[in-house]
Formats: C-alpha cells, sequence, structure tokens
C-alpha cells in the first residue's frame, strides 16, 4: 500500500508500506478521502517538520477487515475516523480539557491518515472515534468532519447570542466553517479579513457584510462604521499570523472575546499591550483540536445539510500526487479545501 510521509523539509514521499498487523480490537480502513490541514503544512513546510510526522488526520473510508473482538463495525461499512480519542476519565477530561488528556496524544492512526489503508486502534475503536457515515455522504465531505469539528470546539469556548457581529481573520477552509456557523447562530455582520485575494472573493458567496484586505489602512474604520463604533463581539482568528491577532484584539469591542483558532508557527512571538487588554476587558481564549464529541455534533450538522461543506472543496488529488497537492495547499492559490482521493 501506499503511505505518504515527511521526507524532509519541504518534501514529501510516498512510498511503498507493508499493511500492519491487526490487533483483536482494531479495525482496517481503505481511505477514501483525506483533507490536507494547516497543522499538515506545518509538519512539512514549517519549523518542526521531520520523518517522523504522521500526515493525514481527517481520513474516511471503508472497514476492509476488523479484529476478533469487533461487535460494533463490520466489513463494508463507510466511516470516519478520528485520529485522537481521550479517556474522559482524568482531571483533565472531567473538565472538559479532553484535547490536553494524556490518552488524547498517545492514539493515533497507523500508519497515519494518508495513507491507501490504515489500522485503528482498539481504544479509538471502543471509544468513539469511529462514525459510522450514511450512504448518502460523500467521502469528501466525510473528511471535513474533523476540521468542522474543530471549528464547533472552538464555538464553545466563549458567550455569544443571536445578533451578534464577528470578524474572520484568514479566511481559508477553516475560516469559511467559522462563517457558516456564525450564520447558522444567526449573527448579523460577518467581516472576513485575509491578503489573498482569491479567498476574500471566496468569501462573498456567503452573503457576508464585508471582505476585506487585511493590509487595507482602513480595516478597523470599516469595522467600527458597521457595528456603530464598538467593534465586533467576537474575533475569531483562522491564521497563524500573529498580526491577525494583534488587529482581532484591536477591533474586537469592550467585553468581547478574541478566538485564537489558527496554529501559529512554532516559536511565535508577540508583543502584546497588556493594558489595553486589561482595560477593554478582552477575553482571549484558544482552542485546540476536537475530541470525539465534538465530531458526532460536525457530522450531525453535514448530514443535516446545516452545514455544506461541499461548496469549500476546489481541488482533489491521488495520494501519489501528494507533493503537487500540499504545494498548492500552502500557497493557497485559487484554493480552498485540497483533498486527497483514493
Amino acid at each position: 500500500m501506499k503511505t505518504a510521509f515527511v521526507k524532509e523539509s519541504s518534501i514529501i514521499s510516498v512510498d511503498e508500506t507493508e499493511k500492519p498487523t491487526l490487533g483483536s480490537g482494531d479495525i482496517l480502513v481503505q481511505m477514501h478521502a483525506c483533507g490536507i490541514c494547516g497543522s499538515d503544512l506545518e509538519k512539512v513546510y514549517g519549523q518542526y517538520g521531520q520523518p517522523s510526522m504522521r500526515l493525514g488526520h481527517e481520513p474516511a473510508g471503508v472497514v476492509l477487515d476488523i479484529g476478533s473482538d469487533v461487535t460494533e463495525f463490520k466489513k463494508g461499512d463507510r466511516v470516519f475516523t478520528h485520529h485522537h480519542v481521550p479517556c474522559y476519565d482524568c482531571h483533565l477530561c472531567d473538565h472538559g480539557n479532553e484535547t490536553m488528556c494524556k490518552k488524547y496524544y498517545e492514539t493515533n492512526l497507523l500508519p497515519c491518515g494518508l495513507s491507501e489503508e490504515y489500522v485503528v486502534p482498539a481504544w479509538n475503536v471502543s471509544h468513539g472515534g469511529v462514525l459510522k457515515i450514511s450512504d448518502s455522504l460523500s467521502f469528501e465531505e466525510a473528511a471535513m468532519i474533523e476540521p468542522l469539528a474543530c471549528c464547533v470546539r472552538a464555538w464553545t469556548k466563549y458567550h455569544y447570542q443571536e445578533g451578534d457581529s464577528a470578524a474572520i481573520f484568514g479566511v481559508g477552509p477553516t475560516g469559511i466553517m467559522h462563517v457558516m456557523l456564525a450564520q447558522a447562530k444567526k449573527f448579523s455582520k460577518i467581516f472576513c479579513f485575509d491578503i489573498n485575494d482569491f479567498r476574500l472573493d471566496f468569501a462573498k458567496k456567503f452573503n457576508i457584510t464585508e471582505s476585506i484586505n487585511s493590509m487595507n489602512e482602513d480595516r478597523k474604520q470599516k469595522i467600527l462604521e458597521h457595528t456603530d463604533g464598538r467593534g465586533v463581539d467576537v474575533a475569531i482568528v483562522a491564521t497563524s499570523s500573529v498580526k491577525a491577532l494583534e488587529d482581532a484584539i484591536d477591533m474586537v469591542r469592550k467585553g468581547g472575546t478574541v478566538m485564537m483558532f489558527g496554529v501559529p508557527s512554532k516559536g511565535a512571538k508577540l508583543d502584546l499591550n497588556m493594558s489595553a487588554i486589561y482595560s477593554k476587558e478582552i477575553t482571549l481564549v484558544t482552542s485546540y483540536a476536537a475530541s470525539d464529541k465534538d465530531t458526532t455534533e460536525a457530522l450531525n450538522l453535514i448530514e443535516s445539510s446545516q452545514i455544506d461543506v461541499k461548496q469549500l472543496i476546489t481541488h482533489t488529488y491521488s495520494i501519489i500526487d501528494s507533493q503537487k497537492a500540499f504545494d498548492l495547499a500552502r500557497s493557497g492559490d485559487n484554493a480552498m479545501k485540497i483533498i486527497i482521493i483514493k
């Protein structure tokens, strides 16, 4: 079977690998679709990429084989598989911090999600890490469950209400998902920021209030004009840019919330004016990854057509062309979500 690996900085190799051994509680899945995530790009092109890194954590496919102790799944089942599953029994899980759980980090797919076939470990199988998907749901849509789940989790971290306003900084695939969630929650005004003209134009398809280039010197004034001089209620930073985080703090209203959602580069530093954060009573929160509770909610949103993820998929590639797919995802040239397919 073919599996994609980080060979060296910026280089992906697709190698023939042996099928991993199937344990009694494991299942073997044939990958039919796997999305490319921003954290995958950081592994390939960022400062901490190394050959040991596993690529692909948004896979969906068909169960090829099951271990002798598996009863909930059978061969032929169409499934989404989550790469990390927490214990739900430790101090962190008891406080709703499932993605900080030690067990969460110990679980993973073997050899990885970006492989023609992969094993889902028994822990994941028995603890909600595998979701059956309906026949009406495409594998490409199912590959969007994990990134949507990450967005869903972020929205549990702050208070909001119908009629609020939001600014989304970085309107790549997850940024647009935040736009769609804001619309589903009946926000009255939604502003999108990016430096990529294609993505700014793409965002306009979603009937937002305004799409603004992040380099525009009047960007803050545009926000103030639409919010009676207050600023937005919620500012979501869906990019690794620390400059975007600075803008979010500057443009959120007094008492508002800034959500740091995008994955910052390793070692990224920010010089914050803490007196402004204090005096404005800004709440700064972060959200990392998703638990299986969030993936279940994301699946429900997609299958009920409340969130239409199909419109975000602009390109598909075979696994053998993973390098091309990653290079395009990194450039963002005329592209949104890129999916590796069988």
